[in-house]
């Protein structure tokens, strides 16, 4: 019995799950959340009423987050890539770096984005400011942190990678990272042409005209 995946292929949390899919060849089925699909909308709602994806169901458990989802593949769908390492030490360093994408890069991109789609009248332009701010300084973290790596923790393409994709995608189209940060515009270059993300940004194109800050005419 496969997995089942619920998601959608613009969204940068199930592009951090497809990648981990992806990059191990894992066999799943994947139930794509769109409006036009009222049943599937019911089946993932039931499933989780929090309404946010990606989920993963696995016969009658259902897995959410996306970090979680990609920790149970590899604990029950193992591949050839390990996206954790069996050493405690080193996957210390490769969950922290996946809590630095999520929380400061991934978080006050959204902010951005959800402050967008908010009608004019509502905006929050502090909020706005504040969130360019932490992006700006965590860009400058990233680049002194990648000098000399290749991957997020070193040689090793790990669960970090599978989140500094989408993540650092999006951000650079929300708010361009400065061609100063040269390590980071690298590493955004080799994720984008790591088969296995490079497949999920391409299933996503489609729906580029739906980014709320307008979608470059690039990547």
């Amino acid at each position: 019995m496969k997995p089942v995946l619920y998601a959608h292929p613009f969204s940068s949390y199930c592009q951090k799950v497809l990648t981990a899919l992806y990059e191990n060849g894992t066999d799943f089925e994947y139930h794509m959340l769109d409006h036009t699909k009222q049943d599937v909308l019911a089946e993932f709602e039931a499933r989780w009423p929090i309404k946010r994806f990606p989920i993963l169901v696995d016969g009658e458990r259902t897995i959410v987050e996306a970090t979680i989802v990609i920790e149970y593949l590899g604990l029950y769908y193992p591949g050839p890539v390990k996206l954790i390492s069996d050493d405690p030490k080193a996957a210390i360093d490769v969950r922290m770096l996946d809590r630095f994408f999520d929380n400061y890069v991934s978080t006050p991109q959204q902010r951005i984005v959800f402050n967008a789609l908010r009608p004019e009248t509502d905006r929050d332009p502090y909020g706005d400011e504040e969130a360019r701010r932490m992006l700006e300084r965590a860009y400058a973290w990233l680049d002194r942190h990648m000098e000399g790596r290749t991957w997020a923790t070193g040689e090793a393409f790990t669960l970090a990678d599978c989140g500094a994709g989408p993540f650092l995608f999006y951000a650079d189209w929300t708010h361009a990272i400065d061609p100063a940060f040269r390590n980071v515009r690298a590493y955004r270059r080799r994720l984008l042409e790591r088969p296995a993300f490079a497949r999920a940004v391409d299933e996503a194109r489609p729906y580029r005209p739906f980014f709320p800050l307008g979608a470059p005419d690039r990547d």
